[in-house]
């Protein structure tokens, strides 16, 4: 098993792979749920190799922002997972969530293996015919290809500037909307 950037499987963990706007608000959650080892923000789906969040910004190398989630499938299932991001982020949006506009923002998921793209493509369907949204989902799944780190200063944003305006006005909501109903999938 290796670092975890190509394979599904890291000792006992599993690893998922999302992308559902700006990454610190996905990275925020998804570090404070039972079983997630990390949370980490970074690049994904595009064709440069390490890119820079200035190069991804500038819609030159194709990657979403995305967060790679490590975590423990005896406590938290893919499938478990993958509903909680249905419910932090609109994927209904083509390349927007709220005020971020870009092909950066898209919903995405990118699959590490066959069961992981049977999962993903099961829960968008039972989504939709539950008429879950009112609009269709538009996000894409897609095969993983390769995961680059965020620049330092993206990991755990959200803890470490929580009084930045963005923090303030769109991750802090969202998280507290989240812990508020969620309590009960909560570290400790």
């Amino acid at each position: 098993m290796n670092n975890g950037n190509g394979h599904v499987r890291t000792d006992n963990l599993q690893i998922a792979t999302l992308g559902g706007g700006c990454f610190w608000c996905i990275e925020a959650i998804y570090n404070n749920l039972r079983g997630v080892s990390s949370a980490t923000s970074g690049y994904a789906g595009g064709h440069v190799k390490n890119p820079t969040y200035d190069q991804v910004c500038a819609h030159h190398t194709g990657h979403a922002e995305v967060v790679r989630i490590m975590f423990d499938p005896n406590v938290i299932t893919y499938r478990d997972v993958l509903d909680i991001f249905f419910q932090i982020h609109d994927p209904t949006t083509l390349n927007r969530q709220g005020n971020d506009v870009g092909d950066q923002y898209r919903s995405i998921i990118l699959t590490h293996d066959a069961e992981q793209e049977r999962i993903a493509n099961a829960t968008i369907k039972a989504l939709t015919d539950a008429k879950a949204f009112h609009d269709p989902i538009v996000t894409q799944v897609v095969p993983f290809q390769e995961f680059y780190p965020a620049e330092d200063y993206h990991q755990e944003y959200f803890k470490n500037n929580p009084n930045q305006p963005y923090c303030r006005l769109v991750v802090s909501p969202k998280v507290n909307k989240f812990r508020k109903s969620h309590s009960e999938l909560l570290k400790a």
